[in-house]
């Protein structure tokens, strides 16, 4: 397994992954219409433009098993400043989960956020509907702190929850530990 920091020639793989995830994730809770006739071009022009011009405060990583791509993080330094800074996007590939792919990936964003904003927390939102990953954020201590109502990209309104790490090296020292059982 190889990690290393995305590169613009990445943009059409991670959006591919990041669509089918959302396919399977938010099937049924998103409109079918949206994930089957739109969300792969959403993700397109998304990740062509963070990946052609990137902020500096954002940083993305990817996870490629034989030269292909598994998973990907995706985080915004210093985003909120209540929260600090955000978990954007985590996405692993069906056939990579349970393997500890998300954790590594969360351990070495979080490397770089403790480097740049060590005193601000990590944060994350999660769809309520999305229990697969409330179960894996909560495994990692995340706290529950906020729940809100937010349009989707389909134009549905959902509700999420915002999970909440005081520091991200809370964060860090989590993934560290082996899990046998990760989602």
């Amino acid at each position: 397994m190889e990690f290393r920091v995305a590169e613009y020639a990445d943009f059409q793989n991670v959006a591919q992954l990041h669509a089918s995830s959302w396919q399977h994730a938010y099937k049924g809770i998103m409109r079918q219409s949206y994930l089957d006739d739109s969300v792969l071009e959403d993700k397109q022009l998304i990740w062509q433009t963070r990946l052609l011009n990137p902020p500096f405060s954002q940083h993305v990583l990817v996870a490629e098993d034989n030269s292909e791509l598994v998973g990907f993080i995706c985080l915004f330094g210093n985003h909120n400043v209540d929260f600090g800074t955000i978990i954007d996007n985590l996405h692993v590939t069906p056939q990579a989960q349970r393997r500890g792919v998300a954790k590594q990936l969360i351990v070495r964003a979080v490397e770089w956020a403790e480097k740049f904003y060590p005193d601000n927390g990590i944060f994350l939102e999660v769809l309520a509907d999305n229990t697969n990953a409330i179960h894996f954020y909560e495994s990692l201590g995340g706290n529950q702190v906020l729940k809100q109502r937010t349009e989707s990209p389909c134009g549905k309104f959902l509700d999420e929850y915002l999970y909440t790490w005081k520091r991200p090296a809370d964060l860090g020292e989590v993934c560290k530990i082996p899990v046998f059982n990760e989602s």
